[in-house]
């Protein structure tokens, strides 16, 4: 069975946060649809920290290796 893995990408930065793992097509493409995914539609106050903190970010997924 092929998994998937959710990574957060940062706009300003080549820098990559692996944030879940091990997932199933359907989970990740569940979580990447969360608005509270990325930064341009969070509205909790844990992901507006991080957009002021690192700037603009989203979460996508990959097939795992």
């Amino acid at each position: 069975m092929e998994t998937y893995k959710v990574i957060r990408h940062f706009r300003d930065s080549s820098r990559r946060l692996t944030v879940k793992t091990g997932l199933t097509l359907e989970q990740a493409q569940a979580h990447c649809s969360d608005p509270e995914t990325s930064s341009s539609t969070c509205t909790i106050e844990r992901g507006k920290r991080r957009t002021r903190r690192s700037g603009a970010w989203f979460d996508g997924y990959t097939r795992e290796v």
